[in-house]
């Protein structure tokens, strides 16, 4: 029986940059303090981690920077999804030969597409692959959503081992758990989301709150694998305000404040993006506070 890539909670970490261009001082740091506070597997070059404004060459030097510096610590998988079919399947044999565990494909973006174009567009980069893909569904950013009924014709791939899905919807989460039966690897791409799609049958969360709070998004794993329900549920409730400050702008404006103001990197994003609201930027601030998280100014 095929193994999950990952079982808890996989961080789809930040790309620091700076004005001159990515961050490796910062992204290594990042890499290790994640590992050593006990995260279960690495997304690299994902949604958060801006992918869609690193250059080819950046975004191939920060897959090969990030597999080095986690000299197989932990799983890690890499986020070559692209609206272009043929660049998705160059960026993901690239992976392959950097000897990641798994990749994150997208559904196409702005271009979009069918449900038999999905199935054939994942078709294609699975094929080229010889490493796990797992499919990204996020229709809020995409305007494409997969369908329970192109998950269960996709199921069969050998190579399509899971799904983070991020349509926010319960019940077609259900259907789709129901159709694949057990193929696909299922894992929340949604931090408010955790607890209730591991109760459907999820594995984990792909996570964006867990660049800051690694070890809590761990911890809120680890008590629901443990069968302790009521304290899984405690710690994401716990959570909740600093989940909703984390996505109160697009992601990962948010999160990039947040780690700045902890030390890890420099709070700058390329455009489109812009640096944070300051009355936002406050509340969340203090948010992170009365969780315990320790910001830079206050150490």
């Amino acid at each position: 029986m095929r193994q999950p890539i990952f079982r808890g909670v996989a961080t789809a970490l930040i790309t620091p940059t700076t004005k001159d261009g990515v961050d490796f001082p910062a992204l290594e740091k990042l890499i290790n303090w994640q590992i050593e506070e006990g995260i279960n597997a690495l997304v690299i070059c994902g949604t958060t981690g801006e992918n869609s404004t690193l250059t080819d060459a950046e975004h191939r030097a920060v897959l090969e920077f990030a597999i080095k510096v986690a000299d197989h610590r932990i799983p890690m998988i890499a986020g070559t999804g692209s609206n272009d079919t043929s660049y998705a399947i160059s960026l993901t044999r690239y992976a392959c030969e950097l000897g990641y565990d798994g990749v994150l494909v997208v559904t196409p973006y702005y271009n979009k597409t069918t449900q038999k174009g999905l199935v054939a567009m994942f078709t294609a980069i699975a094929d080229a692959s010889t490493i796990p893909v797992i499919l990204y569904n996020v229709p809020s950013r995409t305007g494409v959503n997969i369908e329970p009924a192109t998950y269960a014709k996709l199921a069969d791939h050998p190579m399509i081992a899971g799904i983070k899905e991020a349509n926010g919807n319960i019940s077609k989460i259900v259907e789709t758990a129901s159709l694949v039966k057990g193929k696909l690897d299922l894992y929340s791409g949604n931090d408010d989301q955790i607890v209730p799609l591991m109760a459907v049958g999820g594995l984990g969360v792909i996570s964006v709150l867990s660049n800051i709070a690694p070890r809590q998004t761990v911890e809120l794993c680890n008590r629901f694998f443990a069968g302790d329900l009521v304290g899984a549920m405690q710690l994401q409730s716990k959570f909740l305000p600093l989940i909703n400050s984390l996505f109160c702008e697009v992601n990962p404006i948010p999160v990039r404040a947040a780690c700045a103001a902890m030390g890890y990197c420099e709070n700058y994003l390329r455009l489109p993006l812009v640096t944070m609201d300051e009355g936002k930027r406050q509340i969340m601030l203090q948010q992170m506070r009365d969780l315990g998280l320790v910001l830079k100014e206050d150490a």
